[in-house]
């Protein structure tokens, strides 16, 4: 009951995901991300949190995505009523759509992205989340709620918008993670006015001198 885009930024090899849902709760639910592994999405009729971390187990351990989502999807006797995509280190994109999830539905792999979604208003959604962020300017996360914009204004999620979510992974800093767990009519709008709040001031200062994988025992100045 979803839509999401995983993306690998070729410029800064940094990774992001987000998402959107007429639920609650999305970015606790579907995303997952490990710079060393990649990201991943799980969603679907009855998402399952296990797909989002076994997968990216697989491509820690070596795993191309399109192999990792399927060893994780083969072993799930109740895999047609979940949805599964994932995005390694290589930008290389790998997705599972169950049949029991509701149309429209499905995934679109591009270089160095994956859209997926369920319940969609029409499935052109995937094609418009795409070229949003393709399309977008700036930094990666204001291109992320872009593209999920992009996604809204075509149709998206059939039921409306109740959460939206951002998780942006880089090297030299600590994680993004951003959720608009609920909210009654503009999550979209909600998770920009986070983003702007988190990405300047005194917040981004302090985040910006907390442990990241490049520097594990950076501290305050």
């Amino acid at each position: 009951m979803t839509f999401s885009l995983l993306v690998r930024d070729p410029e800064t090899g940094a990774l992001a995901g987000a998402a959107a849902t007429g639920s609650l709760c999305v970015g606790g639910w579907v995303l997952r991300g490990d710079l060393r592994a990649g990201m991943s999405a799980s969603q679907g009729a009855s998402p399952s949190s296990f797909w989002g971390e076994d997968v990216l187990r697989c491509m820690a351990e070596g795993l191309p995505a399109r192999r990792a989502v399927a060893e994780v999807v083969e072993r799930d006797r109740n895999r047609e009523d979940r949805q599964l995509s994932a995005l390694d280190v290589g930008g290389q994109g790998g997705a599972f759509t169950g049949a029991n999830n509701g149309d429209e539905k499905g995934a679109l792999i591009f270089p160095n992205g994956i859209v997926a979604g369920n319940i969609l208003a029409d499935a052109k959604v995937l094609v418009a989340i795409r070229d949003g962020y393709l399309d977008a300017q700036g930094p990666l996360g204001r291109r992320m709620i872009a593209a999920l914009e992009a996604g809204r204004a075509a149709g998206g999620d059939s039921r409306g918008l109740m959460s939206a979510a951002l998780l942006e992974l880089r090297r030299d800093t600590a994680p993004l993670t951003l959720r608009v767990d609920f909210h009654e009519s503009d999550p979209l709008g909600a998770l920009v006015d986070l983003y702007a709040h988190a990405t300047s001031g005194e917040y981004a200062y302090w985040a910006r001198q907390v442990p990241s994988l490049d520097d594990p025992e950076r501290g305050l100045d």
